[in-house]
């Protein structure tokens, strides 16, 4: 009984430590890192994260992927602020911004965006860069606002074929990633995910291995994808990231966007072509070109450009490619900015 009493009393206090080890280290994180941007009300105390470098018009927004946040575009957006203004931001349920009210489709995260724009008095023209899933929500915003848009640029977006419900096949992935965001929440509440990403990123990841050893093969699936795409980033980002992952909110906002995977399929797949908007797609040479039929759907003023020495991550494979082609779509818009600034006046 004493035992029994003693096993419970220490599991109690080693939880209690954590959970209050994870309040600290996040209250630090938020003090530490967030200050570089800003936190924006669009409405009944939402607050969405925006960072902002440079300045000039068109300005280039920036929309990462599924799970990931502004952080995702430092070393882009550093480069294209020093020729034009830029404007990356976290998503709600992600990074620094507030948990998400509505279902993670392209609609409701572009219509968020618009508000965030407004709120933060970023006008148009805007330059769209939207990489993987954000590229549908870049497209879903030149549809709703195309009078605010000057450029699209997507990067290997988020393919609908390949997914649920038009490809019953990825239902098994989005199971995964459902069932591993759901277990990381309460394990990150109490420091577990803090110590093991922390422990990633300064070489000694045996204790990281063995949190997604114990969370099977897809835990060590994705133990090796975060090994390989964040370290392709900038050394400097790599405590903000840890930031990041270590949040329990993180991951229930990464869950509320894979859940809503077969819904953004079903709307994307109704979606129209883009009219008018130049439209260029960057397609990793790793992956299958585009259809013809394919690029009709996204828009009517479509290049699609191949990155020969890219996977999924271009942005990070083959940075130059990227800053390149947003050079040239602030190029071209330029005209209309100075247009637009000249109503304005």
């Amino acid at each position: 009984m004493h035992a029994l009493l003693w096993i419970t009393g220490s599991a109690a206090a080693l939880i209690g430590a954590g959970y209050l080890y994870q309040c600290i280290g996040g209250h630090r994180d938020r003090l530490r890192f967030a200050g570089a941007g800003r936190c924006i009300e669009i409405g009944r105390g939402y607050r969405l994260y925006l960072l902002e470098k440079g300045s000039g018009n068109p300005t280039v927004l920036f929309e990462a992927g599924i799970g990931a946040t502004n952080l995702n575009w430092f070393h882009i957006q550093e480069a294209v602020s020093r020729f034009t203004g830029t404007a990356s931001y976290d998503r709600s349920g992600l990074g620094w911004s507030s948990p998400c009210r509505t279902s993670r489709t392209p609609g409701n995260i572009a219509a968020e965006l618009h508000d965030l724009l407004r709120c933060a008095g970023i006008k148009p023209p805007y330059i769209l860069v939207g990489h993987s899933f954000g590229g549908l929500a870049m497209r879903c915003f030149a549809l709703l606002y195309p009078e605010d848009v000057a450029g699209v640029l997507l990067v290997d977006p988020m393919r609908c074929e390949e997914w649920p419900p038009l490809n019953p096949a990825g239902q098994s992935s989005i199971d995964l990633g459902l069932r591993l965001t759901r277990l990381a929440v309460p394990i990150a509440r109490v420091g577990v995910i803090r110590l093991a990403v922390a422990s990633l990123y300064r070489h000694s990841s045996r204790f990281s291995g063995r949190l997604a050893g114990a969370a099977g093969a897809g835990g060590r699936h994705v133990l090796q994808r975060l090994k390989e795409e964040v370290g392709k980033m900038p050394r400097e980002i790599w405590p903000l990231v840890v930031a990041h992952w270590s949040r329990p909110g993180h991951y229930a906002g990464m869950y509320s966007h894979i859940h809503a995977i077969p819904e953004t399929v079903k709307q994307m797949q109704d979606a129209e072509p883009i009219p008018d908007i130049p439209v260029r797609v960057l397609t990793p040479g790793k992956s299958t070109p585009l259809s013809g039929e394919c690029l009709r759907r996204i828009g009517e003023n479509v290049q699609q450009v191949i990155a020969m020495g890219s996977a999924h991550w271009i942005h990070l494979d083959e940075p130059d490619l990227v800053i390149d082609s947003i050079r040239e779509m602030v190029a071209a818009a330029a005209p209309r900015g100075a247009a637009v600034a000249g109503l304005a006046l």
